[in-house]
């Protein structure tokens, strides 16, 4: 294709327009213009344009995250595109593939005989990339709905920055059920809500409240594991950034994925502006939240918020109202799932479990009394007490 053909089409991106703001098509742009330009600012271009590539790593994997990462009128209207939208769509996809099969000795040449600069053709090369996967409107249609699209395609796993911006975890914890024995009616509970709003069936809100080291985050993590091929996903925020709620409940709207926004390790000292917001987002507010968000919090206060003995000092107007404002925040979850310090049996049984998953070689009851005096030198029996006992034998193990 002739460049100035590739790039004029380029510029006229349509339903992918969003991608002119790829550094990638940004830097093949101004290369395009710089031809036009001096040699030596083609030559400048050029070789932004061999470092933004450089950058990329694989160029032809880079454009199609970019395309998959995109919401764009196409993902909008993905259950019945209008005829002109796909055809739209189809000149998009030929000009990026297009771009894709360009290699450096044609950009040099070109640029060497419109400048009369043989010195342009001693620049670094590079090669032509691979074509796009889909060669039409229609396909890419498809791919949308196999794959997803948009901002969230890039992890099962968001965290909320302290700027209010929504990031992919790059790496997730890869917690799975199978590595938490222990609490099966709770995670059951968890279980039943999860498949229940994964299949567009009504679902609760969960507080999941109790002891520390008992495993509620834990829990929440693995089940997001367990069905991230489903296309469930999580974000992580602190109780500090909810005032960040619009702001991802406008992100989820867009999106075809399903989210568990966690807030862990929820409580507040007071009735502060971000316990109010809370309780808005959760119920009563008047814009709502998206049908694809749910929910999931973890905390050690039932109530979520400090209460004193002052607060149930007054009459009994005041004393009842008060109650009623530690209570507000909680009772709008609609599942309370507590996670109780486990007894004495129960903790042995996940050392049990934990210690054959590890492959620890200890009988029985030597397995049973260390594990015993190794909570009573720690803070008491729990999971995390167990997986820490677990982890201190292996060690000594390795040791010997």
């Amino acid at each position: 294709m002739d460049l100035s053909a590739l790039a004029l089409r380029l510029r006229a991106l349509s339903v992918l327009r969003g991608l002119h703001r790829h550094p990638l098509v940004r830097a093949y742009l101004e290369a395009f213009d710089a031809l036009d330009q001096s040699a030596a600012q083609f030559a400048d271009r050029y070789g932004a344009l061999c470092a933004a590539r450089f950058a990329c790593g694989d160029v032809s994997r880079a454009v199609l995250d970019a395309v998959h990462f995109d919401v764009n009128s196409l993902t909008d209207t993905i259950a019945a595109p209008a005829s002109d939208l796909l055809d739209a769509a189809t000149h998009d996809i030929e000009t990026l593939s297009a771009l894709l099969a360009l290699n450096g000795g044609a950009l040099k040449s070109a640029a060497a005989g419109r400048h009369n600069a043989p010195a342009l053709l001693s620049l670094s090369d590079f090669p032509a990339g691979d074509a796009l996967p889909f060669r039409d409107g229609a396909a890419l249609a498809s791919f949308y709905r196999a794959q997803g699209y948009g901002f969230f395609t890039q992890s099962s796993a968001f965290a909320v920055r302290d700027n209010g911006a929504v990031v992919p975890i790059t790496h997730p914890d890869t917690v799975r059920l199978r590595d938490l024995p222990g609490y099966e009616r709770q995670k059951q509970q968890i279980l039943k809500n999860t498949l229940a709003f994964l299949d567009g069936r009504e679902a609760n809100n969960i507080l999941l409240y109790g002891d520390k080291g008992t495993g509620k985050s834990s829990t929440v993590k693995a089940i997001v594991n367990e069905y991230a091929e489903r296309g469930l996903k999580i974000i992580e925020m602190s109780p500090r950034h909810i005032t960040c709620f619009p702001k991802i409940f406008a992100q989820a709207l867009r999106s075809p994925f399903r989210f568990i926004v966690f807030l862990d390790d929820l409580s507040f000292s007071r009735e502060d502006d971000n316990f109010a917001a809370l309780k808005a987002f959760i119920e009563g507010g008047l814009a709502g939240k998206p049908a694809n968000l749910v929910i999931y919090a973890t905390s050690n206060r039932r109530h979520l918020i400090r209460e004193t003995f002052a607060d149930r000092e007054g009459d009994e107007v005041r004393v009842r109202d008060s109650l009623e404002t530690v209570t507000s925040l909680s009772d709008r979850f609609g599942l309370e799932i507590t996670f109780s310090v486990p007894d004495k049996d129960e903790y042995l049984y996940i050392v049990d479990q934990l210690a054959a998953e590890s492959g620890l070689t200890l009988s029985g009851e030597q397995l049973h009394l260390l594990a015993e005096r190794f909570a009573l030198r720690r803070n008491g029996r729990s999971p995390r007490t167990a997986r820490q006992f677990i982890s201190q034998q292996l060690a000594e193990q390795y040791e010997k």
